[in-house]
């Protein structure tokens, strides 16, 4: 499709009859030639984490019609590797319009021969990558914006191994989609006419149940009594997202009894009335979870992400006062549990495994050598460790156990390929309950686990860069980072530079240059005295990240050097 200037692209929209009246009404109202430039200016971008942009009506907009084109890209390459009998599955989770452009998005897929498996009703994403193996498909859309606020929704594709989509798929299907030479030629079809042909299908409850089935299969047996159950008191969100049906009912049939729900935030609320930033990092997501915590008196309080692949967690420490644990510490306290209570059973394969990406916890390293495991390190997103269980069935040289990563994401066993909200919420509750039976809460134990391999702290600083200029301003920071170096960072000296984009790593005294074993990303890696600094544009926002990390034997100069960091981060930034 040819590349129009933005007032030509919009002009385009309001001359077609491709493009319906009450489209075509708003883009009559605007008058801001800026905002018709944001709008028009650019295509919405199909990359690794699939598609993810504002509500609105634009080539820059995530809306039907954008929709329609990325799945007609999707449909043409499946036609290309002669896949396209297997079908595809799709769900949706609780966001303005993700239920109507689900249905997009399969009727699309329709028109082209393919038949799709749609949820009748909002669902996890973990679910759909584990329907995707479960039907057999040769893949699978999940319309979600995850964590973004109301304004934004989005566009995930999975592939027939339950994983998010790695290069080069994602790749091959930009190419596809860049192909397409006219909005015109992206077809679709009326429901009624696609459920006649034997392509469109529903799925549901039937689903649920088999997927519940398999990641409590995935579980290490707890071992508790009933009265640890019952005795635990649990205050849960699913900020309004898709999380509430699933993570009850599993509790609830895990024998936990005292749970109590945040009311305000239970149901699906696409406005997102009471966490604008439905995000368990942010600390306003937190806000009527903690009061009804403090009121009940709860052990833990777990929050899921809207589309409940992100899993939040703060704890009651002895003065009843609440800790946030970062994803970091859920992940590291979670897989600590998950090998432990595998060495208890004797059952730690001799070939097992766990991994992490590259801008997370390496205390797991630490952990991963206690057991006697291997530990491997992956790009940053989850689907990159869940390319690693592909690989590993598919060679038999380890077995997967666990993994985690620093933005909330865990996913213990294989039923699932992507981080699990859904399990993990299930998992810490049984873990919080085993060590309740030791007269242990869950601060305790990852106070334990700090003194036995060391203070690692970790942190994240994220630096947002709104439209069309702030794309150029993120790849202008990434250049000045890439071409000049510090040699000092908050007073560490930086021993090595890992730039993951040409695959480099340069000693900065030997000035020696070796290959990395990782694909390329665009990731600049900083070795330091006892830590590191990583930075990289986001997949999925308009931002930059920069991740950060030290590791002491004790906690006051742990903290002391965490601290120089992040505030070295933050100069930085403010200059």
């Amino acid at each position: 499709m040819r590349k129009k200037a933005a007032n030509e692209a919009c002009a385009y929209w309001l001359s077609s009859d491709y493009f319906d009246e009450e489209t075509k009404e708003r883009l009559r109202a605007l008058d801001d030639p800026k905002e018709i430039r944001e709008r028009f200016g650019k295509d919405l971008e199909f990359g690794t984490g699939g598609m993810r942009g504002l509500l609105g009506d634009g080539t820059n907009r995530f809306n039907r019609y954008t929709v329609r084109r990325a799945t007609q890209g999707l449909c043409d390459y499946i036609h290309s590797l002669k896949e396209a009998d297997k079908g595809v599955v799709i769900a949706y989770d609780s966001r303005h319009g993700s239920a109507e452009l689900s249905k997009e998005a399969a009727l699309c897929l329709n028109a082209g021969g393919i038949r799709t498996w749609r949820f009748e009703s909002l669902r996890p994403t973990p679910e759909l990558s584990f329907a995707v193996r479960e039907l057999g498909c040769i893949a699978g859309i999940v319309i979600t914006a995850s964590h973004n606020p109301r304004e934004y929704n989005g566009y995930k594709v999975y592939w027939k191994d339950g994983e998010q989509i790695t290069p080069p798929i994602d790749r091959y299907i930009t190419e596809k989609i860049s192909e397409i030479d006219s909005w015109e030629a992206v077809k679709t079809m009326k429901e009624e006419e696609a459920k006649a042909c034997g392509l469109y299908h529903e799925i549901g409850e039937e689903m649920d149940q088999r997927y519940y089935e398999a990641i409590l299969s995935d579980l290490p047996r707890p071992n508790l009594s009933e009265k640890a159950r019952q005795m635990l008191k649990i205050v849960y969100t699913p900020l309004n997202g898709t999380g509430s049906v699933p993570v009850l009912t599993l509790l609830e049939r895990r024998g936990f009894t005292d749970v109590h729900v945040v009311k305000e935030q239970k149901d699906p609320d696409p406005d997102f009335t009471t966490c604008p930033k439905p995000n368990p990092e942010t600390e306003s997501a937190w806000k009527l979870a903690l009061k009804l915590a403090e009121e009940e008196n709860a052990d833990l309080v777990l929050a899921t992400d809207p589309d409940a692949d992100r899993l939040g967690l703060c704890v009651r420490r002895r003065d009843n006062t609440y800790q946030r644990f970062t994803g970091n510490m859920i992940g590291i306290l979670l897989c600590d549990y998950v090998l432990g209570k595998r060495e208890k059973e004797g059952s730690i394969p001799e070939n097992g495994a766990i991994g992490t990406t590259i801008v997370s916890s390496r205390m797991g390293e630490a952990l991963a050598k206690h057991y006697g495991v291997s530990f491997f390190e992956t790009l940053t997103g989850f689907k990159y460790i869940g390319e690693k269980i592909r690989e590993f069935e598919k060679s038999g040289e380890h077995t997967f156990l666990f993994g985690y990563e620093e933005s909330l994401g865990t996913l213990v066993g294989t039923s699932v390929r992507d981080k699990d909200a859904i399990s993990a919420a299930i998992l810490t509750a049984e873990a919080a309950a085993y060590y309740m039976e030791q007269g242990k809460t869950l601060c305790d134990v990852m106070e334990d686990l700090f003194r036995q391999y060391g203070y690692y702290l970790e942190g994240q600083i994220s630096v947002t860069f709104e439209g069309i200029d702030g794309i150029a301003e993120i790849r202008r920071i990434m250049e000045k980072n890439r071409t000049e170096p510090p040699e000092r960072f908050a007073g560490k000296k930086v021993l090595a530079l890992r730039d993951y984009k040409k695959g480099i790593r340069t000693d900065m005294e030997q000035g020696t240059v070796t290959a990395l074993d990782l694909p390329s990303s665009d990731v600049l890696y900083y070795e330091l005295e006892n830590g590191w600094c990583a930075v990289r544009p986001s997949g999925t926002e308009p931002k930059i990240k920069y991740y950060f990390g030290i590791r002491e034997a004790e906690k006051k100069e742990a903290e002391r050097q965490f601290q120089a960091m992040q505030e070295a981060l933050s100069l930085q930034n403010h200059a």
